[in-house]
């Protein structure tokens, strides 16, 4: 009787750690298949393309459904949040509209800084209706001017227009009518597009290049064929990126907003 106990307890102490084995593999398989590709979420995929001009554009691709617009007061990789930077910002207060179905990111509605306006001018700012799941980019002063469906069923970032498919008049638009900030410098740069598959891209540079420069690579690189449109963002130290691993600190200064990458 002794020898049959002693063989059951041996059987149950191999079996134990058989089982502890097959908890450890399931509990690996479903961390690695929710933070796949090194952190990157699921749905959303990152890529590094170099132009032929030497612009080095850093881009995340997701379902505009899976975007969220952010205040964080903070440097985008110490958020440690999947995303990229947003808008133009001073201090504590948003100069760009940054709006999740009807709330804007950093205070009330209609609220100056809140990420109601763009501030001082009408300035391409993309939105995405809940309801139709159609993007678009609207030139606007203010939330009040954008259309939608549903007030709150959408969300908007703004930036200033980039004017894919208007080659000759897209730097008057963007410098004269919009006031893109230093467009002749070469600074890191940011963007937001969409292709006509709904897709958006969120792009920074790790090269510094000027605002044609940068414009020129993401027409020849980014969703090739396929590109609709697409808006600057904030700049210079201010463009950052988190993709899982791959960090952009920009000059580690701190954001007031930013776009979040949440995936599937």
């Amino acid at each position: 009787m002794k020898g049959k106990g002693n063989e059951k307890f041996a059987f149950i102490r191999r079996s134990f750690w058989i089982y502890l084995c097959a908890f450890i593999l399931i509990v690996g398989v479903i961390t690695g298949w929710l933070l796949s590709k090194d952190g990157i979420p699921e749905g959303v995929n990152y890529s590094q393309i170099t132009d032929d001009n030497g612009v080095v554009l850093h881009m995340v691709q997701t379902n505009p459904s899976s975007i969220s617009l952010n205040s964080i007061n903070d440097n985008v990789v110490q958020s440690e949040t999947n995303g990229i930077n947003g808008g133009f910002f001073w201090e504590n207060q948003l100069l760009s509209i940054a709006v999740m179905d009807g709330m804007p990111a950093n205070g009330s509605p209609k609220e100056y800084g809140s990420g109601w306006y763009n501030v001082k001018y009408d300035r391409g700012t993309i939105v995405y209706d809940r309801i139709t799941r159609m993007l678009d980019v609207q030139r606007a002063a203010s939330v009040d001017d954008l259309h939608m469906t549903d007030a709150t069923k959408f969300w908007a970032q703004g930036g200033v227009s980039m004017s894919i498919k208007d080659d000759s008049r897209w730097y008057n638009v963007a410098v004269q009518e919009e006031r893109l900030p230093f467009p002749d410098d070469e600074r890191l740069r940011s963007a937001m597009a969409y292709d006509n598959s709904g897709q958006i891209y969120l792009i920074v540079t790790s090269t510094k290049c000027t605002a044609e420069q940068f414009r020129n690579a993401i027409k020849r690189n980014v969703a090739v064929g396929n590109l609709n449109e697409a808006i600057f963002l904030d700049g210079d130290g201010s463009s950052q990126l988190l993709a899982g691993n791959v960090q952009l600190k920009g000059d580690s200064r701190k954001v007031l907003q930013m776009i979040v990458v949440n995936g599937q």
